[in-house]
């Protein structure tokens, strides 16, 4: 990663204005706005072509405002409600300065992606899921769940373009061709290996690695990092993140920050490195139905709160292992269709026989579900403010989902099969609302620009699905305008 004096470099073997390393969701946006702008743009991408972990994503995309697609479904929206409820979710600390631009800018960046050929359904999936099995344009994302629903009007913005289930296959299929029609060159089996620095600080491009050979690539006006995060790079982990250490990685396996790396190399600052998102595979159908308790048998959250909020506040607060507790009326309640192949762990007549088979303290569990029962009755949960759609008293048999088990939804398990968790970084380099990446004094790093989970986004200590998607776009396409501009 160490960077490669301009004045060392006896030529070229690439020239082009603006240079793209990763062609995820982020490097695509870049891409095709450059493009758009006049420049000449080359992608360089290390797999054997693009998609990147944006590709395998479910595909949601965050955005709001008053979209055709919430109008559609009945629903008003403003800026200023997507903000609060964004600003909460994704905090404590979200960016505020980039997370008003997001907001302020998310319904003409829904054109865009239309624009870009993605199609959305005039429709609502209108229960808590991690991923809808239908091609329902919309989808809840907590906005309705207590506090959030008291600090911004609810209003779903889960996008969704029309697709089964996962989609981030077919938003990168979009957005890939948008670039390439634009003009957007691309060099795949491509690794970037070092920025290439000239004698005043300006970065002028890269060296990289094809096929065993050495090549460096000017860039006349500007290099963007859209490497991703730093999620399979266990040596980072253990420096800045290690609370994702031992769980899954959400990825594609070549999440291991190296542009991240490279830029820090050349005194580039970073920002929320510690920050992680964490995926309980915990159905919210089930959660929802029934209760999350810990190890103690005792519930800490709503539990139709978005189902990353109640993940993190699991692995990260609570004491281990983690259980849906469910009745057999509450589990057959769930359409096969959304269990994803999920099956209780252990059953039992009575709380008793259960507890003892899940190692809890004796009555702990007969306590927790005790007290939920007598508020439930009364359609009440005055401890965690679960809504009253989804309360009712539980009654026996009884049954524990162990989320160790994974989700086996078309027969393979999840990433999070094992410790029952899996995750992704969110921290990265620190930019500006335009994508230029700063140094450890603040200052602008001429030529340089970032976006996407290579940089630091618009989160605080937070996540909501559709954020990486939606962010990643939203500023990769301003970093590509201003990298095209030649700042």
């Amino acid at each position: 990663m160490t960077p490669v004096r301009a004045a060392t470099v006896e030529r070229y073997d690439v020239e082009t204005d603006v240079l793209i390393v990763g062609f995820g969701c982020a490097g695509a946006a870049a891409a095709y706005e450059a493009a758009s702008a006049g420049a000449d743009v080359l992608v360089m991408e290390r797999a054997g072509g693009p998609g990147g972990s944006s590709a395998l994503s479910g595909g949601e995309l965050y955005l709001g405002g008053g979209t055709p697609v919430q109008h559609a479904c009945g629903f008003e929206d403003s800026a200023a409600e997507m903000f609060g409820y964004l600003a909460a979710a994704l905090g404590p600390h979200a960016d505020e300065e980039k997370l008003r631009l997001y907001c302020d800018g998310s319904a003409a960046h829904f054109q865009w992606f239309v624009d870009c050929g993605l199609t959305f359904e005039p429709t609502l999936w209108d229960a808590p899921t991690w991923m809808p099995t239908t091609k329902d344009g919309l989808m809840w994302l907590g906005e309705n769940a207590w506090p959030y629903n008291e600090i911004a009007r609810p209003a779903p913005r889960g996008h969704r373009c029309a697709t089964d289930s996962f989609g981030g296959w077919l938003v990168m299929e979009k957005l890939v061709a948008a670039a390439q029609g634009a003009g957007a060159d691309v060099h795949a089996d491509t690794l970037a290996t070092a920025l290439v620095v000239d004698d005043s600080g300006r970065v002028v491009g890269v060296s990289a690695r094809r096929h065993g050979q050495e090549l460096t690539y000017r860039a006349r006006r500007g290099v963007v990092l859209t490497t991703g995060g730093f999620a399979d790079n266990e040596e980072m982990l253990a420096d800045h993140a290690p609370s994702l250490i031992g769980h899954g990685k959400v990825s594609d396996g070549l999440d291991d920050g190296s542009g991240i790396r490279m830029a820090a190399a050349i005194g580039a600052a970073t920002r929320r490195m510690g920050v992680v998102e964490l995926a309980l595979t915990a159905l919210p159908p089930m959660a929802t139905r029934g209760m999350l308790v810990n190890g103690h048998g005792q519930r800490f959250i709503n539990e139709d709160v978005y189902p990353g909020l109640f993940s993190v506040a699991a692995v990260l607060t609570q004491p281990a292992p983690y259980w849906v507790i469910i009745d057999e009326e509450g589990y057959e309640s769930v359409p096969e269709a959304e269990r994803w192949g999920v099956v209780p762990r252990f059953v039992a007549e009575t709380l008793a026989e259960l507890e003892t088979e899940l190692g809890m303290p004796q009555g702990a569990l007969e306590s927790t579900v005790g007290t939920y029962n007598t508020h439930a009755a009364r359609g009440q949960d005055p401890y965690f403010h679960k809504d009253p759609r989804w309360l009712r008293p539980l009654t026996g048999p009884f049954a524990a989902i162990d989320p160790r088990a994974g989700f086996h939804q078309g027969g393979r398990p999840s990433a999070g099969a094992g410790t029952g968790a899996a995750g992704f970084t969110l921290g990265g380099l620190h930019t500006t609302v335009d994508g230029a990446v700063l140094d450890v004094s603040g200052e602008p790093v001429r030529g340089l620009f970032a976006a996407g989970r290579a940089s630091s986004g618009i989160h605080g200590e937070g996540y909501i699905s559709g954020t990486s998607l939606g962010d990643g776009t939203f500023f990769g396409r301003r970093a590509g305008v201003a990298a095209a501009g030649g700042a």
